[in-house]
C-alpha cells in the first residue's frame, strides 16, 4: 500500500514535468548544477550552486512582507500549470517549481493556517511513511520556511543529505544517549557544526509523545512563539527523525555588504549537510571557517541544549 501512493507520487512528479515548463526547465536545469564537498574530519558537507534559489533563499518573510503578498502556497494563487494530488483529507502534494533534488515536493495545508508544528508532527509521520523513497522535512516559520503564513512541508528526494549515509559514524562519534527503551531510542549529538536529537521508533504514537517535550522546551524559548526547529524525516522499517533546535534565523555574513556577504539561510536541508548557494561568489569562495561560523550562530548555544536534554531525560522518564 506504501509503495503504491509513492509510485502514485513519482507518476504524478513525472507527469508535471512535462505539462508545466517552468518546472521541467528548473528541474533540467538540475544537470547543471555545481557541487562542491567540504570535509570535516568524520563528515562533510556539501555545497551545491543553484541559481534558480534565489528567490527562495532571499525571500522576504518578516510579517510586514508576508501580509503584503499573495501566498503562492494557496490553491487560488497559483499557476494553473501547477496541479496537486491529495493526501489524506488535509494536505495536497505540489511540485515545487524550483527544486534542489530530482524530485522535489511541497505538501501543503489545504487551508490557510500558520506554519506551526504542534500537533502537525502527526502528518509529518504519515508522510514520510507514505514516501519512503523520500526525506521529508520541515522548516520553522522564523528558521527556513519561505511561507510562514501557510503550515506545509517538503521532501526531496533520498540518498542527496550526507547525514542520510553518514549516520552510523555521527552516532559512533557523537552520539549521546538521552533515551533508550523498548522500540524507542533517543540520541543527542554535537559535531561541532550541528546539535540534533535523532528519534527512531517503528510506532508512530512514541515519536510524537516524545516530540511534545522538545516542542514544548522551544516554545518557551520563544516566549509564545512559535519553535525554531527544523525536522528531517526518513522512514525504512521505521522512523529516523532528526531534530535541529535554533536560536536564529540567518547569520550575520546574510546581511553583510560586498565581499563579506553570504547569501546563506541555513534550513534542514543545509543541516543536512547538502548547503544551497543561489550566488556563484559563495560557491566559490565559502570555506569550512565559514560554516562553522554560520552554523554557530545559528544552531542552538550549548548551554541550551544541554538544558533542552536534561528537560527531556524529566519529561520522558515520566512517560515510562
Amino acid at each position: 500500500m506504501v509503495m503504491e501512493y509513492q509510485e502514485r507520487v513519482n507518476a504524478f512528479y513525472e507527469s508535471q514535468l512535462r505539462a508545466w515548463p517552468l518546472l521541467g526547465y528548473n528541474h533540467a536545469k538540475l544537470e547543471d548544477v555545481r557541487l562542491r564537498t567540504i570535509q570535516f574530519g568524520d563528515f562533510t558537507m556539501r555545497v551545491q550552486f543553484n541559481p534558480a534559489r534565489i528567490t527562495s533563499s532571499a525571500a522576504k518573510v518578516d510579517p510586514v512582507s508576508v501580509k503584503h503578498r499573495k501566498c503562492f502556497l494557496c490553491a487560488e494563487n497559483r499557476p494553473p500549470q501547477q496541479k496537486s494530488l491529495k493526501f489524506g483529507n488535509a494536505y495536497e502534494i505540489l511540485c515545487n517549481p524550483f527544486p534542489i533534488f530530482r524530485e522535489h515536493l511541497t505538501i501543503a495545508r489545504t487551508v490557510h493556517t500558520p506554519q506551526v508544528i504542534g500537533t502537525e508532527v502527526t502528518w509529518l509521520l504519515e508522510l514520510s511513511r507514505a514516501l519512503p523513497g523520500l526525506v521529508v522535512f520541515y522548516n520553522g516559520p522564523d528558521c527556513g520556511a519561505s511561507a510562514p503564513d501557510h503550515m506545509h512541508f517538503q521532501a526531496g528526494s533520498r540518498g542527496i543529505l550526507p547525514i542520510e549515509e553518514e549516520l552510523p559514524v555521527l552516532v559512533k562519534r557523537y552520539g549521546k544517549p538521552v533515551a533508550e527503551s523498548p522500540g524507542f531510542t533517543a540520541v543527542a549529538m554535537d559535531d561541532g557544526l550541528r546539535r540534533m536529537i535523532l528519534l527512531e521508533s517503528d510506532v508512530k504514537e512514541r515519536i510524537k509523545d516524545a516530540f511534545i517535550p522538545i516542542d514544548d522546551f522551544t516554545k518557551q524559548l520563544r516566549e509564545g512563539g512559535e519553535s525554531m526547529l527544523n525536522i528531517l524525516a526518513y522512514y525504512s522499517d521505521r522512523w529516523q527523525i532528526f531534530v535541529f533546535p535554533r536560536d536564529r534565523h540567518r547569520p550575520r555574513q546574510f546581511f553583510e555588504k560586498g565581499e563579506k556577504n553570504i547569501l546563506l539561510s541555513p534550513a534542514a536541508v543545509d543541516l543536512g549537510g547538502l548547503l544551497i548557494t543561489p550566488l556563484e561568489k559563495d560557491f566559490n569562495q565559502i570555506s569550512g571557517d565559514d560554516i562553522r561560523d554560520i552554523f554557530a550562530q545559528v544552531s542552538m548555544r550549548e548551554d541550551r541544549f544541554g538544558a533542552l536534554l536534561d528537560h527531556l531525560v524529566s519529561a520522558w522518564s515520566h512517560k515510562k
